[in-house]
C-alpha cells in the first residue's frame, strides 16, 4: 500500500490500479486512439466543404451534426492524451501523444472557423425560424446565442483580422508570465531560528499560513519588495492586457460591458455585486479585529492574515481515501438517493486518481468526456482540505454527469459562471456535516476555514473585481497605468475593505501586480457570485433535509429545483438557469445570505474562543 506521505517519490508503476483513473474508458488501446486521430483528419476534410453553403438549411443541419461530432472526438482524443500526461509529465509517450492531439485540436478550431460567421450573415427571421424547427432542436438555444450577438459580430474579413491579431497582443499576458514564472528570483527569508527558506510563488502560501511570525514577515518582504522592484514594466504589461482587450470591443462601450456580453452578464449586476459587499464590510472588520485579539498582537499585519487559529483541528481530520468518500458520502446525503447512487458510481468506477506520484501534476481538477464520465486529479493528503477537495471535484463531476445524461451535446457544457456552483454546494454541505459531529478544537478550525473561504472568495475576489473596473476605466478614458497610482489605489482599498484593525503595511501596495487573473479580464467575480449561488443552494437544500427528519427518500422543492440545475448544462442562459433553480443573482440576496452566513459564524467563533 502506498502513503501519501511517499507519494511524491514513488513511481506511478507502484500506485495500486484502484487508486488510479481507468483511462482505457476512453480508448482501449493507444492504437485504437491512433484510429480516431486518422478519423479526426477525414472528417475534418469533410466539413470543410460545407464552406460556403450554410445558407441551404439541409447542409447547415449536417455540418452542425458533424461539428458535434467533431468535437466529441477531439475532446476524447484530447483527454486521452493530456491526463496521461498530468498523471506522470515524465512519461515521454504521454508527452508525445499530447503533442499529436494539440496539433489536431488546433487543425479542428481552424477547420470549424466559418460556421459561426457563416450563419450570422443569415437574416434574422432565417434564423429566428431555424430556431423553432424541430430538426434544429439541438441548437435552438446556439442560434438564439448567435442572433443576439449579431450586431457585434463584424464581416468576415475583420474577423479574420482580429482573429490573426490574437497571438501579437497577447503580448502583454504572455510577458507577464514569462516575467513571473522564468524571470523573477525572490530572496529567502529567515525563520526565527535564523534559517533560510524558500520564497517562490508555490511556497508563498504555506510560509504565509506558518506559525513562525518571523517567517510571514521575511517572506512578505522578500514577495513584495521584489514586486515592487518590477513594478514598472508590471504596471506596463498591464497597461498592454486592458488595451488588447478594449481593441476587442467590437462595438459594446468598454472592456467590461464586453466580457460580459459573452455570457449575458448584465453591467448592473457587477456594479450591484460590489455595491453589496461594500454595505457588509463590518463583519470583515470584526474578524480581523479577532484575530489580532486572539494572537495578542499589538499591530496586526498583511502577513498575519493566512496564519490559521488552530493547526490542531486539522490534524485530527486524518483519515484514509476510503474514510473521506464514507464522510464525503454521508455529507451529501441531502441531495437524494440518485446523486448518491452518481457519486459511489465516480468514486468506484475509476473515475479518479487518489495519490501523488513523481511527475504527477500538482492540486486538483475535474475533467469531463462527454460520453464515457468525467476525471478527477487528486493529489490525496489524510487531512481535512483533501477531503474537502474531493467533495469539491465530485461536485463539478457530477454537475457534468447528470448535464451529459440530460442534454444533448451542444447543449451539455455549462458555462464558467456556473462551473463553481456544485462544487461550492458540496464544499459546503461537507462543513456543515463535519461542524455537526466536530468537537470544540474542530469546530474552531472548521469555522475559521469557512470564514478564510468567505474572505478569500467573496470579499477578496470583490475586492479583485473593483480594481479591474478602476484599472480598465482608465483605458476607456485614453490613460495609461502607473505603478504609483495603482500602488496608492491598492493601499487604499485594503484599508476600506479590512477595516481599522489591519496595519497596511506600504510594501502590501505591490500586490496587484503579482495577480495573474487582472490578465484575464472580468473574471474574478464569477468566483464570489459562484459561492454565493453555492451558499444560498446550500441553506435551502440543509433547511429541506432538517424539516423532513434527515431522510433522503422524499426530495422538497429547494433540492429538486437544485438537482434541475444540475441536469440543465449549457440549455440557457447561466442567469436564468439559476434563476429556474431559485437563486435569482440579479438580487442582492444572494450575496446578502452568504455574508449574513459569515456574520453568523463569526458570532459563533467568537463564542468558542
Amino acid at each position: 500500500m502506498i502513503t501519501p506521505d511517499h507519494g511524491s517519490t514513488v513511481n506511478r508503476k507502484y500506485i495500486p490500479a484502484s487508486y488510479q483513473w481507468k483511462i482505457s474508458d476512453i480508448y482501449k488501446s493507444r492504437s485504437e486512439w491512433e484510429k480516431a486521430c486518422t478519423g479526426l483528419i477525414d472528417l475534418i476534410t469533410e466539413i470543410g466543404k460545407s464552406q460556403g453553403k450554410l445558407k441551404d438549411t439541409a447542409i447547415l443541419l449536417q455540418t452542425l451534426q458533424l461539428r458535434d461530432r467533431l468535437s466529441r472526438e477531439i475532446d476524447k482524443i484530447y483527454a486521452y492524451a493530456r491526463l496521461q500526461q498530468d498523471a506522470d509529465n515524465g512519461d515521454t509517450e504521454a508527452q508525445s501523444l499530447s503533442g499529436k492531439a494539440e496539433g489536431l485540436l488546433s487543425s479542428y478550431c481552424n477547420a470549424i472557423s466559418f460556421i459561426d460567421s457563416e450563419i450570422s450573415a443569415l437574416s434574422k427571421e432565417h434564423l429566428e425560424n431555424l430556431a423553432k424547427d424541430p430538426s434544429f432542436s439541438d441548437y435552438d438555444f446556439y442560434l438564439r446565442d448567435l442572433e443576439r450577438m449579431r450586431p457585434h459580430v463584424l464581416p468576415s474579413d475583420q474577423e479574420s483580422i482580429l482573429a490573426q491579431s490574437q497571438l501579437a497582443t497577447g503580448t502583454g499576458a504572455a510577458a507577464f508570465r514569462a516575467l513571473v514564472s522564468a524571470d523573477i528570483d525572490f530572496p529567502a527569508a529567515k525563520d526565527e531560528n535564523g534559517k533560510n527558506t524558500v520564497v517562490s510563488e508555490g511556497r508563498y502560501m504555506l510560509n504565509m499560513s506558518s506559525k513562525d511570525r518571523t517567517l510571514r514577515k521575511n517572506s512578505f518582504k522578500s514577495l513584495m519588495k521584489t514586486y515592487h522592484r518590477y513594478r514598472n514594466t508590471l504596471a506596463a504589461t498591464l497597461t498592454g492586457t486592458c488595451r488588447s482587450h478594449y481593441f476587442y470591443v467590437r462595438g459594446y462601450r468598454d472592456s467590461m460591458e464586453a466580457c460580459l456580453a459573452e455570457e449575458n452578464i448584465p453591467v448592473s449586476l457587477y456594479d450591484g455585486l460590489i455595491e453589496t459587499v461594500h454595505k457588509s464590510l463590518d463583519p470583515l472588520h470584526e474578524y480581523i479585529t479577532l484575530k489580532k485579539e486572539y494572537f495578542k498582537y499589538d499591530e496586526f499585519h498583511p502577513y498575519d492574515l493566512y496564519v490559521p487559529l488552530s493547526a490542531e483541528g486539522e490534524k485530527s481530520f486524518s483519515c484514509t481515501f476510503e474514510e473521506a468518500c464514507k464522510i464525503v458520502r454521508d455529507a451529501l446525503q441531502p441531495l437524494g438517493k440518485k446523486y448518491i447512487s452518481a457519486l459511489e458510481k465516480g468514486m468506484n468506477e475509476g473515475w479518479i486518481d487518489v495519490y501523488e506520484n513523481k511527475g504527477k501534476r500538482s492540486g486538483a481538477y475535474s475533467w469531463s468526456v462527454y460520453g464515457v464520465h468525467p476525471y478527477v486529479l487528486l493529489n490525496f493528503q489524510p487531512r481535512y482540505s483533501s477531503i474537502s477537495t474531493l467533495a469539491h471535484e465530485l461536485g463539478h463531476s457530477l454537475h457534468s454527469y447528470f448535464s451529459s445524461k440530460v442534454q444533448p451535446y451542444a447543449k451539455s457544457d455549462y458555462t464558467i459562471f456556473c462551473a463553481e456552483v456544485a462544487s461550492t454546494t458540496n464544499e459546503n454541505l461537507l462543513l456543515e456535516y463535519v461542524l455537526s459531529h466536530a468537537d470544540r478544537t474542530q469546530k474552531i478550525f472548521l469555522l475559521n476555514q469557512f470564514l478564510e473561504a468567505v474572505r478569500t472568495t467573496v470579499y477578496r475576489q470583490v475586492q479583485f473585481a473593483e480594481f479591474e473596473k478602476f484599472i480598465h476605466d482608465k483605458i476607456t478614458a485614453g490613460e495609461s497605468l502607473q505603478a504609483e497610482n495603482l500602488e496608492q489605489y491598492w493601499i487604499e482599498s485594503n484599508r476600506i475593505y479590512y477595516g481599522p484593525s489591519l496595519l497596511v503595511d506600504t510594501g502590501l501596495g505591490s500586490e496587484w501586480s503579482r495577480i495573474p487573473h487582472f490578465h484575464t479580464p472580468f473574471y474574478v467575480y464569477k468566483y464570489a457570485t459562484g459561492y454565493s449561488a453555492a451558499t444560498a443552494f446550500s441553506e435551502g437544500i440543509l433547511k429541506e433535509y432538517e424539516k423532513s427528519g434527515k431522510t433522503s427518500s422524499a426530495l422538497g422543492p429547494a433540492t429538486s429545483k437544485y438537482l434541475e440545475f444540475l441536469y440543465s448544462g449549457g440549455s440557457d442562459y447561466s442567469l436564468n438557469i439559476l434563476k429556474k433553480a431559485g437563486v435569482d443573482l440579479n438580487t442582492p440576496l444572494p450575496v446578502q445570505i452568504t455574508l449574513k452566513k459569515f456574520n453568523q459564524k463569526l458570532k459563533e467563533l467568537e463564542a468558542l474562543l
